[in-house]
């Protein structure tokens, strides 16, 4: 299907150009979007009237081309990226991030106007760079890629208890006052003491008790009788009594 284009549509073609585009394409994008119109008589002289006004526009962007690729062949593009030690890139430098760091700068530029070689850059280096400005002018400008320096954190060596008691001993000095006492090696002298030895649990345990004598054992001659039983009785110290009432004077 032929259509004359209204609009600038990379890359298609420019305002005022006739192009052969499948049907589907324009009346699903460009008829609805205004880029383009049926290439009928009508569309014909419209675009014939208007040839002065779009060949004027078209020299005014060919001047503004002119001037951006002398800044743009001026600029040198530098992207930092983490890389390895043999500047092996972890990632790639694509198109879009060129585009990015093309905008940062003042330039927006589309992706799909820079050309890379290789598609990306996958090392640390200089590399030239085309972009497409307008008809046939374009900029060649150079990108560096450099490598990210690593962030080395360097620890002190912890400080020990003597060390941070003579920096506050020093404090102190310094203001007048008394040195703090010296309990460190005592401290030190108790840490060092071994404890006692416990007894082994298991020689506790298996210790035998003392063995009781059975009551069984203990002889019949060694027990005594109490005084009570034994000592003699008034009537048996005096003697007999005498026959028939008469003492026995």
């Amino acid at each position: 299907m032929k259509v004359i284009l209204n609009k600038d549509l990379s890359p298609l073609g420019e305002e005022g150009d006739i192009k052969e585009v499948a049907k589907g394409y324009a009346r699903n994008y460009l008829f609805p979007r205004g880029i383009a119109l049926p290439h009928t008589e009508r569309t014909v002289r419209l675009f014939e009237a208007r040839r002065d006004e779009i060949e004027a526009r078209k020299a005014a962007k060919r001047q503004d081309a002119a001037g951006l690729k002398e800044r743009l062949e001026a600029l040198e593009v530098i992207i930092t990226m983490p890389a390895g030690a043999n500047g092996r890139l972890y990632g790639a430098v694509t198109g879009q991030l060129i585009s990015e760091e093309l905008g940062k700068l003042g330039y927006p530029t589309e992706r799909k106007r820079i050309d890379l070689p290789g598609n990306s850059f996958k090392s640390v280096g200089r590399y030239k760079v085309t972009v497409r400005l307008y008809e046939s002018a374009a900029a060649e400008i150079t990108v560096s890629v450099e490598a990210q320096p690593v962030k080395t954190e360097t620890r002190s060596a912890p400080q020990t208890r003597r060390g941070r008691r003579r920096e506050e001993e020093a404090a102190l000095l310094a203001s007048g006052a008394e040195p703090l006492p010296d309990t460190e090696p005592a401290a030190e002298a108790v840490a060092m003491e071994p404890a006692p030895a416990e007894a082994p649990a298991e020689a506790v345990a298996t210790e035998p008790a003392p063995a009781e004598a059975p009551a069984e054992a203990v002889p019949e001659a060694a027990v005594q009788e109490s005084p009570a039983e034994t000592a003699p009785s008034p009537e048996d110290a005096e003697g007999p009594a005498p026959p028939d009432g008469t003492s026995g004077l």
